[in-house]
């Protein structure tokens, strides 16, 4: 009897194990089929799409043939195997009565716009760095033709000019007479601001970016004053700047600049 009883314990233990693991294989298996959620997060980040390619930059110089001859800077933006990207606007800089193109490369503008994807070019005025000075350069229009030599000569389809004080000799007849090829037009207290009627300013539509100093009271505060008749503008006061703003704020300018060029 009592082997005939232990038979029948050992049985009944038998039968409930068999009876736990089939209620429990389901889940088991279930639970095994199912990645944990680290892995899920890993495969969400897995399926994210690449960062963006990296932009490196190359500045170069060379000067354009012709009367007077101009010698300039350029930094381009390139990838990471040293090929040209196709810029996403090009930024023609002029200079001050005491500066030159190389202002723009000691500055970092240069390499500032070409790593954010555009195309600088900074050109050294008729008589100022390494361009000799010249005697055709005596009315407005010699100097229109100037710079449009210079951007056709070098390809430039997307102009935003950049221009302070004393290049404002240049720059502001260029855009009373060729508006519609600059995509824009950046000021810094450029001088010949009072040469222009209200309604002269009122026909341009190029989207422009003033810039002064706030302790310009001179030349910054005429300009302003007139340049504000432009329909599409914006103004960017440098707070504790001279005349030469972007020397006094080369952050706050570079930010304002790369603000502007981003919505064009």
């Amino acid at each position: 009897m009592n082997f005939l009883r232990n038979r029948l314990v050992i049985l009944g233990f038998v039968l409930l194990a068999t009876i736990l693991l089939y209620l429990l294989l389901p889940s088991i298996r279930q639970g095994s089929m199912e990645p944990s959620l680290d892995v899920q997060k890993m495969g969400l980040v897995a399926a994210s799409p690449p960062p963006p390619p990296a932009i490196n930059m190359s500045i170069r110089t060379g000067q354009l043939p012709g009367d007077p001859p101009l010698f300039f800077r350029e930094a381009l933006p390139m990838d990471t195997s040293g090929r040209q990207i196709l810029p996403r606007l090009q930024v023609v800089l002029l200079h001050g009565q005491a500066f030159s193109s190389k202002t723009w490369e000691e500055l970092g503008t240069l390499a500032l716009l070409a790593t954010n994807g555009f195309q600088a070019l900074a050109m050294d005025l008729p008589g100022f760095g390494n361009s000799p000075d010249s005697d055709a350069l005596k009315s407005d229009q010699n100097r229109v033709d100037l710079l449009q030599r210079f951007m056709e000569s070098l390809g430039v389809k997307t102009a935003v000019l950049l221009s302070p004080s004393m290049s404002g000799h240049y720059s502001l007849p260029f855009l009373f007479k060729h508006s519609t090829q600059l995509h824009g037009y950046i000021p810094i207290a450029p001088v010949g601001t009072r040469n222009y009627t209200p309604q002269q300013y009122q026909n341009i539509q190029t989207p422009t970016l003033i810039v002064y100093g706030a302790l310009d009271t001179n030349l910054g505060a005429q300009s302003h004053k007139n340049l504000m008749q432009l329909p599409q503008h914006t103004v960017v006061k440098l707070e504790g700047a001279r005349h030469a703003c972007y020397m006094d704020r080369p952050k706050e300018f570079h930010q304002a600049l790369l603000d502007f060029l981003s919505k064009l």
